[in-house]
């Protein structure tokens, strides 16, 4: 498994009213323990120091993408070629595309991805392709070919759940397909929560119950070399604040995001060990 952090993650987030420069993210990641950063490819004007970051910091990457089209997806993929990526994630636009046209453009997107040799993830999303859960679940049986990236939070907020009962079979189908997790906690009201030590709110063994699964399904399935990635994803603009600001700022918010996401990624370790154990033993 690969600990990521999410690069936007890391947007606006600083101490001392000014945000990190893109070299101290960098050192504060590494010095973290993360292995690996998940993002967009750099801006032309942020590309010769994020290179030279990156050998600084022997981070693996993992690519973030939007595409509508399988065109859409080759030419990122294009552009990506000279940035070593290790796997590729998409939010498939969008939520109003369904049924068989929405299947062909799944089988399109594999079809071009393969072209490229990497491994390509369809994250789970709302206001996506798979803007909710049942037609989702009705994807990944209509193409045995689909891997998941698993944020179940969507889902979640989405049907404004408190209770999983009528939901947990349709969740064990998509783990079945997790190729990566991103990690947040939502509590069906809110899609990101502040997060405790203890895991004080009682959603948070939901959470990693289905992480944990998740987890245990990519293991089944792996082949030598692959790789399972965990992305740490406590998202600025998901911040809760004071008031309403266009941008939050660390500052500004009632919760320390950088700090929830190494929480996340001790608990990530944590699910990961004992699976091992559980392996062995």
């Amino acid at each position: 498994m690969e600990l990521h952090q999410a690069m936007w993650s890391m947007k606006l987030y600083g101490d001392n009213g000014k945000e990190w420069s893109l070299e101290q993210k960098f050192d504060e990641m590494a010095n973290a323990g993360f292995t690996g950063i998940f993002g967009s490819l750099p801006e032309r004007e942020d590309e010769a120091l994020w290179r030279r970051l990156m050998q600084k910091h022997p981070f693996s990457f993992g690519l973030e993408t939007f595409p509508s089209s399988g065109l859409q997806l080759k030419e990122a993929l294009l552009k990506a070629q000279d940035y070593n990526v290790m796997y590729v994630n998409a939010q498939v636009k969008d939520s109003f595309t369904i049924n068989r046209e929405a299947v062909d453009l799944i089988k399109e997107l594999y079809e071009t991805a393969a072209h490229f040799n990497v491994p390509f993830f369809i994250e789970t999303h709302r206001g996506r392709i798979t803007q909710d859960l049942l037609r989702t679940t009705e994807y990944v049986r209509a193409v045995p070919e689909m891997a998941l990236t698993i944020d179940l939070s969507h889902y979640i907020l989405a049907g404004e759940m408190n209770s999983f009962e009528l939901a947990e079979p349709y969740f064990a189908e998509l783990l079945m397909r997790t190729g990566s997790i991103h990690g947040r906690v939502t509590n069906g009201q809110q899609i990101q929560i502040h997060l405790e030590e203890q895991a004080e709110h009682p959603i948070v063994e939901h959470f990693r119950r289905w992480w944990k699964a998740g987890m245990r399904n990519w293991l089944t399935q792996a082949q030598p070399g692959d790789v399972l990635p965990f992305v740490c994803e406590i998202g600025h603009h998901y911040s809760i604040t004071p008031q309403f600001l266009p941008s939050s700022h660390s500052s500004e918010e009632l919760s320390d995001r950088w700090q929830q996401s190494k929480l996340l990624k001790k608990w990530a370790e944590q699910l990961w060990m004992d699976l091992q154990k559980e392996e062995q033993g």
